[in-house]
């Protein structure tokens, strides 16, 4: 099994390129199956999850191909509507098949989805919208499956008992091919969310009010092809803002959009990292050798996002004080603070609430990833740490990184695979 070997205290400069937003190509990829026509798209990143959603999309009869880095997808030939868990066994997102494929096909039979241990993420809001659209949900031996009736999924009305990233996705896209309007309250305001509406409306949906959180779908008989550049990955970004924060020196991020990260650049600098903005796309960031220690509560967006809580983290472990961190979306997503202590960090927790006493210092050591976000944290705290960390379990990161170790390496730091 292959590990990440980070030796730590080098300083970054020079630019680091941001991908394609992995939590939007997947639902983009996605819904290329509510057409019969190819969907170009640009920026899809070279990440384990979207070759899964590759694999997913042949496995259904889709043909896919690659031109300049830019993907085809031709799902006018679709088999048996079905995910089977081979495929679909590492990944959540297998759960955005349901609604494409119960809208086109009238049924969808999807194995119940695998992906990172960070809480019980159940797909029941899915399966409770879909309903409400008509479709008779059954589940057996591991799967679940849509039905929709003879005429259709039929428009509805549907409130989210909470906020759900990917349901509100799955629904959305159900319910651009129902008979009549579909409202979505206490939908999810996420940019990936937003992203996908505007994948949808090209391809001939007519929705209203993606990145509200009410969101109207007027369903017509069939969507066709288009063309659509994914938006830039947040949380990548975020993740080499924090690195850069500790050991940057003029460390430059590009090709990010600063407006779906505000909660994370405001708490950047209330701890006093030095940000300056280069261009419309590029940020620049340098330690300036003292963190203020800084409290983050996680939120829906536009709130700080639950995607950068464990690399927060390994940014307080740095800060010159105490600081609080609380979980409010996952229930299990401190599985990375028993392998910061291994560095030397000293974090109490409380429930969902974590107290980290930065300042002291923080030795590499041997660690182990749970989940890709606490991936991410172990390399940003590896990168400041004194001597090497050796990462284990890295398949993790690889689901949702592309390219880092050359990426890192590109601009001063030593990391490398090692077995």
């Amino acid at each position: 099994m292959q590990k990440l070997r980070i030796e730590g205290g080098r300083r970054l400069a020079g630019r680091i390129p941001i991908s394609g937003a992995k939590n939007a190509a997947l639902p983009a990829l996605a819904a290329t199956l509510l057409t019969e026509e190819p969907v170009r798209l640009e920026r899809i990143p070279g990440v384990v999850d979207i070759r899964t959603m590759i694999r997913l999309l042949e496995a259904l009869g889709a043909s896919i191909e690659e031109s300049n880095g830019v993907k085809t997808i031709d799902a006018r030939a679709l088999g048996e509507p079905v995910a089977p868990y081979e495929v679909v066994k590492t990944m959540r997102a297998s759960s955005l098949a349901l609604g494409p494929l119960a809208a086109r096909c009238g049924r969808a039979r999807v194995s119940l989805p695998g992906g990172c241990a960070i809480g019980a993420r159940p797909i029941n809001l899915h399966l409770a919208g879909l309903e409400v659209l008509g479709a008779r949900i059954e589940q057996e031996a591991g799967y679940v499956e849509a039905i929709a009736p003879s005429g259709g999924l039929r428009g509805a009305h549907y409130v989210f008992p909470r906020i759900t990233v990917t349901g509100t996705e799955d629904l959305m896209m159900a319910a651009t091919l129902a008979r009549g309007v579909t409202v979505l309250d206490n939908a999810a305001r996420e940019p990936e969310v937003v992203d996908l509406a505007e994948l949808l409306t090209k391809m001939g949906a007519r929705i209203q009010g993606a990145g509200s959180s009410r969101i109207e779908i007027e369903g017509v008989d069939r969507l066709h092809g288009a063309e659509h550049r994914i938006i830039p990955d947040r949380i990548e970004a975020g993740t080499y803002l924090a690195a850069g924060a500790l050991v940057g020196d003029g460390l430059e991020i590009d090709g990010l959009e600063p407006s779906h990260l505000g909660a994370v650049l405001e708490k950047l600098e209330q701890a006093d990292v030095k940000l300056e903005r280069t261009g419309p796309t590029t940020l620049r960031v340098s330690s300036n050798g003292r963190l203020r220690p800084v409290d983050v509560t996680t939120e829906e967006f536009p709130g700080f996002p639950t995607d950068m809580q464990a690399q927060w983290m390994a940014l307080m472990a740095f800060a010159d004080g105490v600081s609080h961190l609380v979980e409010t979306i996952f229930e299990n997503r401190f599985m990375h603070v028993a392998e910061l202590r291994r560095m030397g960090v000293e974090i109490e927790l409380s429930g969902n609430r974590a107290t980290i006493r930065g300042g002291r210092k923080v030795g590499g050591a041997a660690v182990m990833a749970s989940d890709l976000r606490a991936s991410a944290c172990l390399v940003v705290a590896g990168l400041a740490a004194e001597g090497a960390t050796t990462i284990d379990r890295v398949y993790h990161l690889d689901r949702g990184y592309e390219s880092l170790e050359a990426k890192l390496t590109a601009v001063g730091a030593s990391v490398e695979r090692v077995r």
